[in-house]
């Protein structure tokens, strides 16, 4: 039985104010948020990790294979009206949020499409509520925030207003976050900074604090 439900997922309206998003709380089937959540990759320190570098379970990896899967790209492409066939996916995961984490930004120009697939299964801080912001002015000024609450989802179309962060949170907070690319030459780039950024963070255990 498939863990997402895209019939939540086609009936959501796609908002256009601030920028083009959406928000499916039940993304994922609810009797399929348990055996994700634990097999979910185990990760002890703050950023973002490919999944190539962390181990996880069958179930996380068969949710992973629908994310990435025609199916879904079809229901994006319908959803945001745009081609996404032969466009690269590159997928991460966090496990740990610090406090520097969340200020305000916009995603880089390679980014064609950003997804967040929230697995926490608990959330009562006040922080790491995501805001879909109307400018890059203010954490106070926003459309929208979502809890990251397990099976909830936020995907939003990268243009130069996609402006969005959170406020201060420290502690557990798991995030997968799938992005269609440009090219293949950005997911290459995007895994050697990772590469490099976990190195550091070996040599230098104080730089993930």
């Amino acid at each position: 039985m498939s863990a997402i439900d895209l019939d939540s997922f086609d009936s959501t309206p796609l908002e256009k104010d601030p920028y083009e998003f959406l928000i499916v709380p039940a993304f994922i089937n609810p009797e399929a948020i348990s055996e994700i959540d634990q097999a979910y990759p185990r990760i002890v320190k703050a950023g973002s990790f490919p999944l190539e570098y962390l181990k996880f379970g069958k179930a996380f990896e068969a949710f992973i294979s629908e994310l990435e899967g025609p199916e879904m790209r079809r229901a994006f492409e319908k959803k945001f009206g745009m081609a996404l066939e032969g466009r690269p996916t590159m997928i991460t995961a966090r496990g740990h949020c610090q406090a520097k984490d969340g200020k305000i930004h916009n995603d880089s120009e390679t980014k064609l499409i950003t997804v967040l697939i929230y697995m926490n299964t608990e959330w009562e801080q006040d922080g790491g509520r995501l805001r879909v912001l109307h400018s890059d002015n203010s954490l106070d000024d926003y459309a929208a925030e979502v809890p990251p609450e397990a099976g909830t989802l936020l995907a939003f179309k990268r243009d130069e207003h996609s402006y969005h962060g959170h406020k201060t949170c420290i502690g557990e907070r798991r995030v997968i976050q799938l992005n269609w690319v440009t090219d293949e030459a950005v997911v290459r780039r995007e895994k050697r900074r990772h590469r490099f950024s976990a190195w550091i963070k070996s040599v230098f255990p104080a730089a993930s604090l």
